[in-house]
């Protein structure tokens, strides 16, 4: 039959001095709550004879069991562990949990003399065969409770080592029961957590516990062996470890584990500074109402940041991040990733070691799929890309790269290829990205000319490692890809996406080159007309070849550029391409209108170089020349070129001109 046991023990033998060892006996009080169904056999009757020598006053002030207790204290502790060892003795095995519960429940309610027992029973429980408890979550409430109603401080300790035994068997149920009885860390629950991390065995368990929450924000869902589920907040831990930092003794295991605490603390600031969850805010406010510092939850996770590289010896990062203004930077959702790498440079100055510990566990957790925080992860793991000896993880990152380079995040796509060229500085990594050049070209598409530019330079790069020397696939869709680059606002993509178009030309072998034939046509009055581009650079990296009736379009377009270099050149392509297609009235027509808009243009050297072209080609067109075969015009822009003319000079179309008439 299941035995109900009453939440509470008391029983009164009596109370003579310390020093009445052996003196008489004073009238027995009855139980005020018995323990049914046990008889001659219950609690009462087994620790009554041991227990006469011991005064409440006595027992009240029982020090910490580290402590050198007095031998009189001594030997009573010994005796109500030897009565508690009898009772126990003599419960059924299935009995025994459920009679220490209902007995340490009780403490609370207890004087200091049945307190003292009931402690002596959870003592015989944790030392018989703590691996088999069913009910942890309990009494570790009960411990919890007892400390909260009992603020002496010798007995304070009275039950660390049995919480120590607890832990080392369930520290899983230990942790996360106490999270949740006290959140936000009372006096209470400091107290377990100091005692739990005073030794090493213990430590290293609760610490990853901890971690374990810390890493999943805002809240821990899990459960413990008593089958209940527990929801912990990530700020709870946080708390918790804060209390742990400020201890003299701080666990050595705290440098095991650092990269995976430092990384969840700083994952804290980031979600902290989003938008704050509704249950996180009202659990902030209760922990402020129970006594936290009056500070936002990333200010806090901040100030714990700092006071764990300040336990670790790392003094100077602090101080160099606080000057830089790193730790403000922090505190903000739009410059976070900054601060990360701010942090990164600055740890990697004072110990590689530990960088590299920290980069291996980032690309651990950057392969997670629903990874929250993967921008300021990435901006973390990139700074350390720029040293040595990154070959042992290096390709764990290249497996990353082909997901986030289609990230929707500009600042997650420029931090990849900040990555990639990092690793380009390695060899043996620039050629295991070919397999990459693909998902490269499609990013030539971006909309964000610092993408492009950096796409530019790592292809360029990947290109001359692996020595493309056919027309793929990929080299005819990359020379597609490179024209509409031509014209890019920013001259930096201008110089990067021509040069690269030339290396394609040359990487490719001559028998090679046909299917390239089509783009380069393509590619050609773009380059001519930037043959006059005002950029010095862009102009000497211009190339070009000549099919007039294909390109009479795309010349049409350079008449709207920006740069009135660039229109006089295309000017300049009008006039020998009319003469051109003099025979073709259509398309004589459209350069006509073309021009004719022209002669209004803002620059008085373009409008005036318009009206004259217009002028001679409409005098050609009532006077026929004989025609002009491809070669001769192609001659004719060669020297054109070559003799670079100013704004002012249309010398070579009046001798054109001339010729004709």
């Amino acid at each position: 039959m299941a035995r109900h046991w009453p939440r509470s023990i008391h029983w009164a033998p009596p109370a003579p001095t310390c020093g009445q060892r052996d003196g008489g006996q004073s009238p027995q009080q009855p139980l005020s709550r018995g323990w049914p169904c046990l008889g001659s056999t219950g609690l009462g009757c087994v620790l009554q004879p041991l227990l006469q020598p011991l005064s409440s006053a006595c027992a009240r002030s029982l020090p910490d069991p580290d402590w050198k207790l007095p031998e009189e204290q001594e030997h009573a502790r010994a005796l109500f562990h030897s009565s508690a060892q009898k009772f126990w003795e003599s419960l059924k095995p299935s009995e025994r949990e459920d009679a220490t519960i209902a007995a340490v429940e009780g403490m609370a309610d207890s004087d200091s003399y049945n307190a003292e027992a009931c402690a002596a029973m959870l003592d015989v429980l944790v030392e018989s065969d703590t691996s088999r408890l069913q009910h942890v979550p309990s009494i570790v409430r009960c411990i919890y409770r007892w400390l909260m109603s009992n603020t002496h401080v010798s007995a304070e300790h009275r039950l660390d080592n049995s919480l120590l035994e607890l832990t080392h068997a369930h520290p899983h149920d230990v942790a996360v029961t106490l999270l949740c009885c006290a959140p936000s860390c009372d006096r209470a629950a400091a107290t377990m957590w100091r005692v739990m991390v005073s030794r090493s065995r213990t430590a290293e368990q609760v610490l990853r516990e901890l971690v374990c929450v810390l890493e999943d924000w805002p809240l821990h869902r899990t459960c413990t062996s008593d089958g209940d589920s527990a929801d912990v907040f990530a700020l709870a831990a946080t708390r918790v470890l804060q209390e742990i930092l400020r201890l003299p003794g701080c666990p050595r295991r705290l440098n095991l584990l650092f990269p995976r605490i430092f990384l969840a603390l700083l994952s804290h600031i980031f979600f902290a500074t989003q938008q704050m969850p509704e249950e996180v805010d009202t659990f902030w406010r209760r922990c402020q109402q129970e006594g936290c510092p009056p500070t936002n939850p990333s200010r806090f996770a901040m100030l714990t940041v700092k006071a764990l590289l300040c336990r670790l010896e790392y003094d100077d990062v602090v101080f160099e991040v606080e000057r830089k203004r790193g730790w403000d930077t922090l505190l903000s959702a739009e410059t976070y990733h900054c601060a990360m790498g701010l942090l990164a440079r600055q740890l990697h100055s004072i110990s590689r070691s530990l960088c590299y510990g920290i980069a291996d566990y980032l690309a651990k957790l950057l392969r997670r799929k629903k990874q929250l925080w993967e921008v300021p992860t990435m901006a973390f793991l990139v700074e350390f890309l720029d040293y040595p000896n990154v070959r042992c993880w290096g390709d764990n990152i290249l497996q990353l790269v082909p997901m986030y380079l289609q990230s929707k995040c500009r600042v997650m796509r420029r931090l990849v290829l900040r990555g990639l060229l990092a690793l380009c500085k390695t060899p043996l990594m620039v050629r295991r990205m070919r397999p990459l050049l693909r998902r490269l070209i499609d990013l030539l598409m971006d909309a964000d000319v610092e993408v492009v530019g950096m796409t530019l330079s790592v292809l360029s790069k990947v290109l001359w490692a692996t020595g493309i020397r056919t027309a793929s696939p990929i080299t005819l869709q990359l020379a597609d890809r490179l024209r509409p680059l031509f014209d890019s606002d920013a001259n930096h993509v201008q110089l990067l996406s021509m040069r690269l178009f030339q290396d394609v030309m040359e990487f490719v072998v001559e028998e090679e080159k046909k299917p390239l034939k089509q783009h380069v046509h393509r590619s050609l009055i773009p380059l001519l007309c930037h043959l006059y581009d005002e950029n010095q650079c862009v102009a000497e990296l211009a190339e070009y070849s000549s099919r007039v009736d294909e390109y009479l379009q795309q010349c049409l377009l350079y008449l709207q550029s920006p740069q009135a270099s660039m229109r006089v050149a295309a000017i300049r392509f009008l006039g020998l391409a009319g003469q051109h297609v003099a025979h073709q009235q259509v398309k004589l027509q459209v350069i006509y209108k073309a021009l004719q808009s022209t002669t209004k243009d803002v620059s008085d050297s373009v409008s005036s170089l318009a009206t004259q072209t217009l002028f001679l080609l409409r005098a050609a067109e009532r006077n026929p020349p004989s025609r002009f075969r491809l070669p001769v015009l192609q001659e004719r822009f060669r020297k054109a070129w070559r003799r670079r003319p100013s704004l002012w000079d249309i010398g070579f179309l009046c001798c054109w001109s001339s010729v004709q008439s």
